[in-house]
């Protein structure tokens, strides 16, 4: 029978990394098919078929990869009769709710008559804090609906630092087993081991599942959005650059999209708090540009509250530039061609407009 897992975590976490390190060292010869469903990131991971609603195409180790959008139900049935794998990896959205997701899996599961698997969560241990302060909806939904946390970037953290980020999460999630071990003094087949020795917490979230949908009328979202209102409503948002803190203060009005307003039923669906800025673009860049483009999205008063870009762009010489941002990180590397250019921005009170006149400082620009 498929088994389906769920692999999650925040926007930049390092989810797409830990698949990678999966399906290279624990699950080569198995028949995997991997599922994204990212928020705004479609235009650099691909793009949809508009008739079928999922995008497929090859990966390495045997991998196929798909896009779903629409009917998550029915197109998990048809991936899986398509292509009979022996496992499906599900990457949803960095900002969307594990809960939202295992509940579609749970229903997608059942009508499919595949075996519901194991619930991963990636939390950057250097960002920990920040996140559950300023995106807890979100953020801490993710953790407390968690079979297994791995913690990403936790080489960078003293002894210290990472006993705090572990004791926070077991604020919100008592049961789950923690990584901290950094992923390279581990196989992907003992991280995959790891995953899936955990059963009795993923059964109970499954009996909670079961017990919500047979109660749906009488008990809506009854199990849902048991978060701190210490973490979820502080005033400002901050980073954490280095081990230090830099707070950076902004007015919320009515119309502010961090979640500090949702004091009555804290439920936001992503796209009200979360903007996503997607551009295509043939021109050429350098990698000075673009390692200036992501380091002056630093600047919060200018662009707004960057909390992911991604994107590959031409340069010279038939060369193209790939790079990936998170704050106070960025990674720049040289890749293969794509057809035309693509750059994503995601984060919160986006300046839009300004970053678009960013974006088009170009080679030949001064």
């Amino acid at each position: 029978m498929t088994k389906i897992d769920i692999i999650s975590g925040f926007l930049g976490a390092g989810k797409t990394t830990l698949i990678k390190k999966l399906l290279s060292e624990a699950l080569k010869g198995t028949k995997v098919v991997l599922i994204e469903n990212e928020f705004g990131e479609i235009g650099v991971d691909g793009g949809f078929l508009k008739d079928s609603g999922i995008e497929i195409r090859e990966m390495n180790s045997g991998c196929i990869c798909c896009s779903l959008v629409g009917d998550f139900t029915a197109s998990l049935e048809e991936v899986i009769e398509k292509y009979a794998p022996d496992r499906v990896l599900i990457e949803p959205s960095g900002v969307g709710k594990l809960s939202d997701v295992q509940r579609a899996v749970h229903e997608a599961s059942e009508k499919a008559g595949v075996e519901a698997g194991s619930s991963v969560v990636v939390v950057d241990a250097s960002k920990c804090r920040i996140y559950m302060k300023n995106f807890g909806e979100f953020f801490i939904d993710q953790i407390e609906h968690a079979g297994t946390i791995v913690l990403s970037r936790s080489q960078n953290l003293s002894d210290e630092k990472l006993e705090k980020v572990v004791d926070m999460i077991r604020e919100h999630n008592k049961d789950a087993k923690i990584i901290t071990t950094p992923w390279d003094q581990l196989t992907g087949e003992y991280i995959l081991k790891t995953f899936e020795a955990v059963t009795g917490f993923e059964d109970a979230l499954l009996e909670e599942f079961k017990h919500e949908h047979e109660h749906h009328h009488e008990h809506e979202h009854e199990h849902e959005h048991h978060h701190d209102h210490e973490h979820e409503h502080e005033h400002h948002h901050d980073h954490d650059h280095d081990e230090h803190d830099h707070e950076h203060h902004h007015d919320h009005g009515d119309n502010c999209s961090c979640g500090c307003h949702d004091h009555d039923h804290h439920h936001h669906h992503a796209d009200e708090v979360f903007t996503s800025l997607g551009m295509e673009t043939s021109a050429h860049y350098t990698k000075e540009q673009v390692n200036a483009f992501l380091e002056a999205l630093e600047n919060e008063a200018e662009y707004g509250l960057v909390l992911r870009a991604k994107g590959m762009v031409a340069a010279e010489n038939g060369e193209w530039i790939y790079f990936d941002y998170v704050p106070g990180e960025l990674n720049v590397r040289n890749g293969n061609p794509e057809y035309t250019g693509k750059i994503c921005v995601i984060g919160s009170d986006l300046k839009e407009d300004n970053i678009k006149d960013l974006i088009l400082v170009r080679k030949g620009d001064k």
